[in-house]
């Protein structure tokens, strides 16, 4: 196979199968995880956001005598547009599983977990958090969650209530780096606009891997009309590589050289937008003196992508600008990826600014997001703020705040200064950095609380876990949608609650609270916070409940106009203060991967599959039987890699690194360039409680150092290399 792939000639039929990996409507009444249907059926069709991935993408379920009987994408959603992914709707089935946490529970001193009460539960965990706040202070306790709208409000708020900074998202672990390097470069993230670019180029980043419906569709309507040049930059020939008209085949974790490059490029030939560089961006001589030494030939040695191509795709996306964009990826190729996955998001952004597109049709948009009104103070009061920084806000001060960088936590748990942890939905401990290090580091905390649907692997290292009900059966609070235009949705209760001791969210900390002595602050339910929230903006909860999400009128948006940079200077700045003050370089410039493989060694990536959420999904036994039955969990391999190797498509082969040793089979392929092995992030469970994914495959973590990216404190998820031997040679 060619390593320059073109997609004439089978586009069409291609695109055509992409676009219906994203269902309209999807049905549960099949699948044996939801109850028979039998007679006549009394329905209702209830608005929710999906809960199946971070994208939140609205939903309608439509429910038949109290059972959920299908989903469906709500056409006035933005990231849905009508459609579902499949695991979205496989997600869904969580809520009829066997595999369901269905009471509280607590560890015993052997280990084992054994049903509490509620009651004793909340008293236990009560008098243990207090206990180590008075002792410790609240510098001691932290809270990790997986970002959702339920848990964005009540998960700060509980741990201001009782003094701590320390709230944290999953971000070091999914894309905190790329998004702080935005944030100190062009003020924050951005978005491409596909639908009227005339080249785009993706790195790392695959659409059709990582679904948002309405995204995939625009993507694969593009691919067929053939008027934009779409170019995939990754070391796989990924699952949108086919739609697109180049695949530039790259050494992990050099894209930044690769940039930098097309950069010097664009500056060396005066090719880039001199008005626009003049007009917005700072620091440009800097950046030009430094990139005087990256040429394509010396990137070529580096990335592994010929020099003529690195000088032809900055060329092309130069005459095509400003309707030209490098796309901002999200996870995989430098989210969170490596030691200079900060610096390749500065690249992105300082890339894009060359070609002068920020604000126009076709390139690098810059949107806002709404906001809500004060709540009524005498409801609602506000916890007085927290009287100490933020852990790991010093040593990592380039991480975006409102993230922060819970790795962090694990670091202060392995010191000893972290004493309780809380997480929500959050399955740090086999997703986050090395799982041995998580185990290591929980067990040196005092007091784990985890709250979930399911005994994830994080769970099984709690103290107490508490059960919380499927999405399905909770109304949350209020989400707010930014873009072009704004929105507000709702995820609304569509069943009652099947199983009696599980909770909401809502009812989770109204009780807690109250039994760790700070219950004023939660003293309202879950349709007093969304009739307040919604009453700052003008709505009501019935007139959300009407069409699931509304548009705001209060967007800005309009193309042509150049955004604003919220940046110190109030421009793009390729050259700062303040990353210098924090250590790092402040302009610009390359800096090498970390580890590099040697003698016998492979690069070690991962990725994900689009019907697979991480290790959230791998309960779904529908998602589960598509993985096994077409051995999704599967080490891809080069051909010509494996046949130096003695190694043969199907052969089960011995993966190890410095940290881990484990088996798993072998897929020989065209589509990885040589010297590279990739494995999917999903499998490896851990947990017997998770029967449909436990052991299956390998987890990917578990072969990676404990190593934080200095400045922003992200996982560096790639940084590792590998050996690989077939079992029995």
């Amino acid at each position: 196979m060619s390593r320059q792939m073109t997609r004439r000639g089978f586009l069409r039929a291609s695109a055509a199968s992409a676009a219906l990996a994203s269902a309209g409507v999807a049905g549960l009444s099949g699948c044996s995880s939801a109850p028979a249907e039998s007679g006549p059926k009394e329905t209702k069709r209830v608005a929710t956001l999906c809960n199946g991935c971070s994208n939140e993408c609205g939903l309608w379920v439509n429910v038949r005598d109290g059972v959920v009987h299908t989903l469906e994408g709500n056409p006035d959603n933005p990231k849905s547009g009508g459609r579902m992914c499949g695991r979205g709707h496989g997600f869904a089935q969580m809520t009829y599983s066997a595999d369901r946490l269905t009471q509280p529970m607590k560890r015993m001193e052997n280990g084992d977990f054994e049903p509490i009460s509620w009651d004793d539960a909340y008293a236990e965990i009560a008098e243990k958090l207090t206990g180590i706040i008075a002792e410790h202070g609240p510098q001691a306790f932290a809270f990790i969650r997986d970002p959702r709208p339920n848990i964005n409000f009540y998960g700060p708020r509980f741990t201001a209530a009782l003094g701590s900074a320390n709230i944290y998202t999953h971000a070091a672990a999914c894309n905190l780096s790329l998004q702080s390097g935005y944030r100190h470069t062009i003020g924050g993230g951005f978005s491409a606009d596909l639908a009227n670019a005339k080249m785009v180029m993706f790195i790392g980043r695959s659409y059709a891997d990582g679904i948002t419906p309405a995204d995939m569709k625009t993507f694969a309507n593009v691919a067929v009309e053939g008027d934009c040049k779409l170019v995939i930059v990754d070391p796989r020939y990924n699952n949108s590589a086919h739609m697109a008209d180049q695949w530039v085949p790259i050494v992990p974790g050099t894209d930044l050289a690769f940039l930098l490059a097309m950069s010097h490029v664009l500056i060396e030939e005066e090719l880039y937008d001199k008005k626009f560089v003049k007009e917005h961006v700072l620091g440009f001589y800097a950046f030009k003196k430094e990139v005087e030494q990256f040429t394509p030939e010396w990137a070529s040695e580096i990335c592994g992508v010929d020099a003529k191509t690195i000088a032809t795709l900055a060329r092309e996306m130069a005459e095509a600008a400003p309707a030209a964009v490098v796309e901002p990826s999200w996870r995989a190729a430098f989210g969170c990826a490596h030691a200079n996955s900060f610096m390749t998001a500065r690249a992105v952004a300082a890339f894009n600014a060359l070609l002068g597109n920020y604000g126009q049709e076709g390139g690098a948009l810059i949107t806002s997001s709404p906001s809500l009104g004060a709540l009524p103070a005498d409801k609602f009061p506000t916890p007085p703020a927290a009287q100490h920084t933020r852990v790991g806000n010093e040593e990592y001060p380039l991480a975006v705040q409102g993230f922060g960088t819970n790795l962090a936590v694990l670091k202060a748990a392995l010191e000893g200064s972290m004493k309780a942890v809380f997480f929500y939905q959050s399955n740090a401990a086999k997703g986050y950095a090395n799982p041995a290090v998580w185990a290591e580091g929980l067990a040196n905390v005092d007091l784990v609380v985890d709250i979930d649907v399911q005994m994830s692997e994080t769970a099984m290292l709690a103290d107490y876990v508490l059960p919380e009900c499927s999405y399905l059966e909770r109304l949350e609070a209020v989400y707010l949608l930014g873009g072009k235009t704004h929105q507000v949705a709702i995820r609304d209760k569509a069943i009652d609650v099947i199983h009696p001791e599980t909770r909401p969210a809502d009812q989770i900390f109204r009780e807690l609270s109250a039994a760790c002595g700070v219950g004023q602050y939660f003293d309202f339910t879950a349709e007093e916070l969304v009739e307040a929230q919604l009453g700052t903006i003008g709505l009501t909860i019935d007139e959300l409940r009407e069409k699931g999400i509304v548009e705001l009128p209060t967007s800005d948006f309009k193309y042509g106009k150049v955004p604003t940079f919220n940046t110190p200077s109030g421009k793009i700045e390729l050259f700062s203060v303040t990353i210098g003050r924090a250590g790092l370089s402040p302009v610009i410039t390359w800096v090498d991967r970390k580890v590099h493989p040697q003698e016998g060694e492979f690069y070690f990536v991962g990725g994900k599959q689009s019907i697979q959420s991480h290790t959230m999904t791998t309960s779904i036994e529908a998602l589960m039987d598509i993985s096994k039955t077409y051995d999704l969990e599967r080490l891809w391999m080069n051909a010509a890699d494996a046949a130096a190797l003695g190694i043969a498509e199907g052969d089960e082969v011995e993966i190890s690194s410095s940290e881990y040793t484990d088996t798993v089979h072998v897929h020989v392929t065209e589509r990885l360039m040589p010297g590279v092995v990739y494995a999917p992030t999903h499998y490896g469970g851990s947990s017997p409680y998770l029967t449909q994914g436990y052991e299956f495959g390998i987890c990917t973590p578990n072969f990676v150092p404990f190593d934080m990216e200095p400045g922003v404190g992200s996982t560096m998820s790639q940084e590792v290399a590998v050996k690989i031997r077939k079992v029995g040679a």
